[in-house]
C-alpha cells in the first residue's frame, strides 16, 4: 500500500498511532481544507494491523449529511434476482472485515443516525444489526474515525456529549507559514518562492478574516492557486478565482483580498 504524502504539524501522528494501538475511536477537529482527510489517508496506509503482515489497512469513507440514515451506514435488504438479500453498509463492511471507517463531517448527520456508532466506540466494539438479528463483533483491525468542523458547525450543529466523549480528539488548524509553504510547494508542484508568497497571502487574509470577514482561506485553496500558477495563470488571477468563493458575494471584501494579493505579488 503506497503512503500518501503528509506533512506533520505537531504530535498528531503520535496521538493517532497510540489510539490505533488501543483501538480507541478518534475525532479529527479542524477547519475546512486544513488536511484532515489527507491525514487519515496517510495514517490508514501507515498503521500496523494485527492480522496481516505489512503496514496499512483499508479506509472506508462516508460523507455525512442530513439525509444519511442508520440503514445507509449499517445496511439493508435489497431485491436481487427476485430474492431478498442482505447487503452490508459501509460501517458494517469496515467492522466485519477490519478497516478504518471514516465518517467525514459527522455532525452533519442526524442525531438518531450517529447513535448507531455508540456500541462500536466503547469496550464492547459491537454493532447490532436489527434487520438480521446479528450482533457483530468488530474485527480486531476495525477503527472508527470521524471529523468535524467546529467553526462551521458550531452555530447550528454539534455532536451530542454522549457521542463526542467516546472519541480521542485531535485538533487541527492551518499550519504556520513556513510549514504551509512547504505543503503548498509539494502539493502544487511550484517553486518555494511562489509557495512562500501564497502562504503569506493566506496568513494576511486570515488576519483580516479574524474580524468576521468571510471564511478563512484554507491550505487547500492556496494549493489550488499554486496549481493554476504552475499552469501559467498569473498569480493575481489565480488567487482571484480561487478566493472568490471564500469571500462570497461581498465586492468590498473581494477587493480587499486582491489588495493583499497585490502587496505580496507586486
Amino acid at each position: 500500500m503506497s503512503l500518501p504524502w503528509y506533512h506533520p504539524i505537531g504530535d498528531e501522528m503520535d496521538l493517532f498511532e497510540a489510539a490505533w494501538s488501543e483501538r480507541l475511536p478518534v475525532l479529527l477537529q479542524g477547519p475546512t481544507g486544513c488536511g484532515k482527510t489527507r491525514f487519515i489517508e496517510h495514517m490508514a496506509a501507515r498503521v500496523q494491523p494485527r492480522h496481516h503482515p505489512g503496514p496499512g489497512v483499508a479506509l472506508v469513507t462516508v460523507a455525512c449529511h442530513d439525509d444519511l440514515t442508520a440503514n445507509d451506514l449499517v445496511g439493508r435488504h435489497l431485491l436481487l434476482n427476485e430474492q431478498t438479500v442482505w447487503t452490508d453498509g459501509p460501517l458494517t463492511r469496515a467492522a466485519r472485515g477490519g478497516a478504518i471507517c471514516y465518517l467525514d463531517e459527522l455532525a452533519e448527520a442526524r442525531r438518531d443516525t450517529t447513535v448507531v456508532v455508540h456500541s462500536l466506540t466503547d469496550h464492547r466494539r459491537l454493532l447490532p444489526i436489527e434487520k438480521t438479528g446479528e450482533l457483530l463483533q468488530a474485527h480486531p483491525d476495525f477503527l472508527l474515525v470521524a471529523s468535524t468542523n467546529p467553526g462551521y458547525q458550531a452555530a447550528f450543529k454539534a455532536l451530542k456529549p454522549s457521542t463526542r466523549q467516546r472519541f480521542v480528539e485531535i485538533t487541527f488548524g492551518y499550519p504556520p507559514p513556513a510549514q504551509e509553504a512547504a505543503i503548498v510547494a509539494h502539493e502544487a508542484g511550484i517553486e518555494p518562492a511562489w509557495a512562500q508568497a501564497l502562504a503569506q497571502v493566506g496568513e494576511r487574509l486570515r488576519a483580516m478574516q479574524d474580524g468576521g470577514l468571510g471564511d478563512h482561506v484554507s491550505t487547500r485553496a492556496l494549493v489550488h492557486a499554486g496549481q493554476l500558477m504552475r499552469r501559467g495563470i498569473p498569480p493575481r488571477r489565480a488567487c482571484a478565482v480561487v478566493l472568490a468563493g471564500v469571500f462570497g458575494d461581498e465586492p468590498d471584501a473581494g477587493a480587499a483580498a486582491l489588495d493583499v494579493v497585490d502587496l505580496v505579488f507586486p
